[in-house]
């Protein structure tokens, strides 16, 4: 999307259809090891960084730290779960997960769910909060400052909630409870600038991305927080972003995981007014 100043980091976990620039300067005549892993450790790609060819790495021993969902993931902390029959529970994977109703989640306010001490991006006692092997330093969204400012800081005109819910056992996805097909569209008007409060009534991530336009992530930065294309919202949590609303049109809004995506975790955003309009309006051709 748009640069950040560097962070030195030795590992980051990146979301479906998020960018990261990525710069590797070697200190030594010799190969490197560069290794991707799924989240759920079930799969990996490993490459070699080398001055010649034919001279690869030695491959780094795989991380079976697989992590594991917990209550506060699904947007609440065991001692709220206490009167929770949890027999039917498994050790807090997502088809552990599949028999509950995240609709039956709409009433709590997840705004007030405290941010864990180690990410403020994951909920407190998050099993998914990232560490980084041998005691590393792991990307956080947290230390995302933008290079450059892309737009003059000012106040949002208004505030949009996006509450993110689903049900895991029909494996439907929805944006505050309604499908995409059920929805009515966004409207936007040309040069406001919108808020989007995300909330995440699910137990699973989800990657949001606007077409057409910049979102700026809220960092506790002002004028230096980051602008990307998509933004990943962890289970439980709430997010903000800004967008400066600059770009006339009917624009796609959705979750970046395809199959959320197709069923339902989708919204058409029209944005009013801009340039074209005005011209035809004072009768320009």
């Amino acid at each position: 999307g748009n640069n950040v100043q560097p962070v030195k980091v030795d590992e980051f976990r990146i979301s479906v259809a998020e960018t990261y620039d990525v710069i590797v300067q070697p200190t030594a005549e010799k190969p490197y090891a560069i290794m991707a892993e799924s989240m759920g450790r079930s799969g990996y790609a490993f490459g070699s960084l080398s001055p010649q060819e034919g001279l690869k790495a030695e491959m780094p021993a795989r991380r079976m730290d697989a992590p594991l969902l917990t209550m506060a993931d699904m947007g609440m902390d065991h001692g709220s779960m206490a009167g929770m029959d949890h027999s039917s529970m498994s050790s807090g994977n997502e088809n552990g997960m599949a028999g509950m109703d995240h609709s039956n989640m709409a009433g709590m306010d997840h705004s007030q769910m405290g941010m864990s001490k180690d990410d403020p991006f994951y909920a407190a006692g998050s099993g998914l909060t990232p560490k980084a092997a041998n005691g590393g330093k792991f990307l956080s969204y947290a230390d995302l400052k933008a290079q450059k400012p892309l737009y003059p800081e000012r106040p949002a005109t208004r505030e949009i909630e996006l509450r993110l819910t689903g049900n895991m056992e029909r494996y439907t996805w929805s944006i505050n409870g309604v499908k995409y097909e059920d929805a009515e569209p966004i409207r936007l008007k040309y040069g406001e600038r919108v808020r989007f409060k995300f909330v995440n009534e699910t137990m699973m991530s989800h990657p949001m991305h606007l077409h057409g336009m910049w979102s700026i992530l809220d960092t506790g930065n002002g004028k230096w927080d980051p602008v990307k294309h998509t933004i990943n919202i962890n289970p439980g949590m709430t997010v903000y972003s800004e967008t400066e609303v600059d770009e006339p049109g009917e624009w796609a809004f959705h979750c970046h995981l395809s199959y959320h995506m197709a069923s339902g975790m989708f919204r058409k955003v029209v944005v009013e007014g801009g340039p074209a309009v005005a011209a035809l309006e004072n009768g320009v051709q």
